[in-house]
């Protein structure tokens, strides 16, 4: 489970409600039917208009994302399994990376791997792992601006919704005590849009960028991997290679087990 995301949703929950209270303001007022179908429906109306269906199918593997985290092979991990198939091709020979490549569950580090057992050319798994990276950034791209447009889209909307419910309010000046009452539900929804595009919908998009970044440079850890195994560099090299991707203060170095 990605905690951040639930304290952050939390946090900002319990934030505007506890302001509002501290404020003097009644945190019941946020229960709002129209404001919540102005906001929420509006800004999954714009989104259905700004974006293709293929892109939308891809929404709800995005939220999970988001509140289960990522999973990714560590940096530690691929730099003693690189460093561990050197050895062991020194010995046996390129069947060794085979075989190494075979107890691998991750796909893309089994298949780079792969590439390397069955004897391609350097040019040709740069080519291949970099296309397949830059790939996925474009998809990573695509889904951080979904909640990007969300963001850009609510708070307008809460505009909109304040003036609507200004409309209503000006609609009945002669009771005077439900006009303070109905101004007051108007900003509702001009609250919930900010709120979701500021407190939700930006952020989530900063996460993926963020979740993005993470897995592109463990992917360019791999790839620095499988060239080096393709060049025959020693099991030294290799660790001296994707050492350079690992913080210093997180470095182990494998000649110390």
């Amino acid at each position: 489970m990605e905690k951040s995301t639930i304290i952050g949703l939390v946090g900002g929950i319990t934030s505007v409600t506890v302001g509002m209270a501290l404020k003097g303001a009644d945190p019941h007022a946020l229960i709002n039917p129209a404001a919540f179908l102005i906001i929420f429906a509006g800004t999954a109306a714009a989104i259905f208009n700004a974006f293709p269906m293929s892109d939308l199918k891809r929404v709800p593997k995005l939220f999970k994302l988001l509140f289960s985290g990522q999973r990714l092979v560590s940096k530690q991990e691929i730099l003693e399994l690189f460093v561990a198939t050197a050895k062991a091709s020194k010995q046996e020979g390129v069947m060794a990376i085979e075989k190494k490549a075979n107890d691998v569950a991750d796909p893309f580090i089994r298949t780079a791997m792969t590439m390397v057992a069955d004897g391609f050319n350097a040019e040709f798994i740069y080519n291949v792992i970099d296309a397949e990276i830059k790939q996925m950034e474009e998809r990573h791209r695509s889904g951080a601006q979904f909640f990007a447009q969300c963001g850009m889209y609510a708070p307008t909307l809460g505009v909109l919704g304040a003036v609507i419910g200004l409309i209503a309010a000006l609609g009945n000046l002669s009771d005077i005590d439900q006009l303070g009452h109905s101004i007051a539900a108007a900003f509702v929804a001009t609250l919930l849009g900010i709120f979701t595009g500021y407190v939700c919908w930006h952020p989530f998009a900063n996460k993926l960028k963020q979740m993005n970044a993470q897995e592109v440079e463990i992917k360019r850890m791999v790839l620095e991997g499988v060239l080096a195994l393709q060049e025959g560099a020693s099991s030294i090299a290799i660790e001296s290679r994707l050492q350079a991707y690992i913080p210093l203060a997180e470095r182990k170095s494998t000649r110390d087990e």
